[in-house]
């Protein structure tokens, strides 16, 4: 599914986001940057070690932050890692807002044309995904109303029934 939010497309796919050729894939991280399952896992897998060794440069940072690192192997240039809520820790859809929103500003910041997100927490850290596509799409597209070098902006879901619930949420929230 794809819709035009401002100047930029807003697309949905289902798929392996290592596979994406966008400039930038967000990894679902943990704040000590330590590539280990899930989406981080394989971004490991087959970005290849130089990805983890400039995560371990820069050290970390704190839920909802986003730092980025080049690509190593994958077909996106960067990996910005995006550091999600653990269900229960408390503040999880502001924490999850801002992991998003943080990432948006990082790839405009590095001048990059277009970024492809996951489902944020939805996966080990246990955030439901409902709660999680309706903070992430809200979050972008109000990001995209406003002045933004990005031309593309997708959301990568792994798996039909993640897609569906993204899809549900995208055509609620362009009917608004």
């Amino acid at each position: 599914m794809e819709v035009q939010v401002g100047s930029c497309v807003l697309e949905l796919v289902e798929g392996d986001i290592t596979e994406m050729g966008t400039d930038a894939i967000v990894n679902a991280a943990n704040a000590r940057l330590v590539l280990g399952g899930g989406v981080a896992g394989a971004i490991r897998r087959k970005g290849g070690p130089s990805i983890q060794k400039e995560c371990d440069q820069i050290g970390g940072t704190f839920v909802g932050g986003a730092v980025i690192t080049t690509g190593g192997d994958l077909k996106a240039k960067h990996v910005i890692h995006a550091v999600g809520p653990r269900m229960g820790e408390g503040g999880e859809d502001e924490k999850l807002k801002n992991a998003a929103l943080n990432s948006l500003k990082l790839a405009d910041e590095s001048g990059l044309k277009s970024i492809c997100f996951p489902a944020i927490s939805a996966g080990i850290f246990g955030f439901p995904i409902q709660r999680c596509a309706r903070i992430m799409l809200t979050t972008a597209i109000d990001y995209l109303g406003g002045q933004t070098g990005l031309e593309r902006v997708v959301f990568c879901l792994y798996g039909r029934d993640s897609y569906e619930v993204f899809e549900t949420q995208l055509k609620e929230e362009i009917s608004k």
